[in-house]
């Protein structure tokens, strides 16, 4: 009978890369990391590639790679999860001391990764891309970024990095604490600012995307900052409060006025006056139940306890990469 091969060590480092229709960027991609790892000076290293329900055929480009490079490692998700969900997916799965995570796309710089590596020497445990431009982006999405993310820092009950995406490297006992937090409305770079630890920014210049398009509509914008929000902060329920008491306070003195105008200037009240008055009150109520609602909703997410993502299948490497541990992972959950 043949003995199956022992099993070799933990990798040294594990890259974890979300991927949605990027087709076209994973040849690059997969070609860029390997060269940050040369200059990193570490050969023992996976790179796992997330297929998050893709609709052109990045899974056939992933599965190329991973013919064609043991260390590359493919999961199909069994739909499109999310980003933050497939990026958990990863997590969850990797095996790395140190998790570098960064997007498909290349905006992000696989070449920062020596950089990354050396400040962690230093005593890091987290190392952040903090961006100083956003080369190649429309004002659009960069004014709304830059109000995003100061806004979050204003209300979060965490201090939140500004202009800070997912990419940065973390150590192994921060990647453990973020696999324990079971949430299904996940904010990942604000999950890891929770953690604490010493993390430390590295600052960079963020490049056009390498191809293909944007999967972030202003949808999926506007649902991913309510996450951030709501999940990190109860601002929103006080606001609604102070809201309430402030127009409780100008109804008061409304009634104050309408009372003196009614005994001394013998004014009547037209019906417009009262008709704007019901739908100032009415918006009013209607917003501060719909702030409500965005966190019964996520209790009610929560409460299921259904599992954050589903594996279809899996490819590259053998019995050492952990396929059989991503299964048995995946059941679990």
């Amino acid at each position: 009978m043949l003995k199956s091969p022992p099993p070799r060590s933990p990798p040294n480092l594990s890259i974890i890369v979300p991927c949605y229709n990027e087709e076209t960027s994973i040849t690059p991609l997969c070609v860029r990391l390997k060269s940050a790892c040369e200059h990193a000076r570490e050969s023992n290293y996976q790179i796992i590639l997330i297929n998050d329900g893709s609709r052109d055929d990045t899974w056939g480009a992933i599965t190329r790679q991973c013919e064609l490079d043991g260390r590359i490692f493919g999961v199909n998700l069994s739909r499109n999860h999310g980003h933050q969900l497939a990026l958990s997916a990863g997590l969850s799965i990797c095996q790395g001391q140190r998790v570098l995570i960064i997007d498909a796309d290349l905006q992000d710089p696989p070449e920062l990764l020596p950089q990354m590596m050396e400040l962690m020497n230093e005593g890091a445990d987290v190392v952040y891309g903090q961006r100083r431009t956003r080369v190649g982006e429309k004002t659009f999405k960069k004014t709304t970024a830059a109000m995003f993310y100061r806004l979050l820092r204003r209300v979060a009950d965490i201090s939140i990095p500004i202009d800070t995406g997912d990419f940065r490297l973390m150590r192994r006992e921060v990647v453990d604490v973020l696999n324990s937090m079971p949430e299904h409305h996940r904010f990942i770079r604000g999950m890891v600012s929770w953690v604490g630890y010493q993390q430390v920014p590295l600052y960079y210049d963020r490049s056009p995307r390498a191809s293909g398009k944007t999967g972030y509509s202003i949808g999926k914008m506007v649902r991913f900052a309510l996450d951030a929000i709501t999940g990190f902060s109860v601002a929103p329920l006080r606001f609604s409060t102070y809201l309430a008491c402030s127009f409780l306070v100008m109804a008061g003195l409304l009634a104050i006025y309408v009372l003196y105008s009614a005994f001394f200037l013998g004014v009547v009240k037209g019906w417009s006056s009262l008709f704007l008055a019901f739908l100032v009150f009415s918006g009013v109520q209607l917003f501060c139940l719909g702030l409500m609602g965005e966190y019964i909703a996520r209790i009610f997410v929560e409460t299921k306890r259904r599992p954050l993502y589903v594996i279809k299948e899996v490819c590259g490497g053998g019995p050492s990469t952990g396929k059989d541990r991503i299964l048995d992972r995946e059941h679990a959950d």
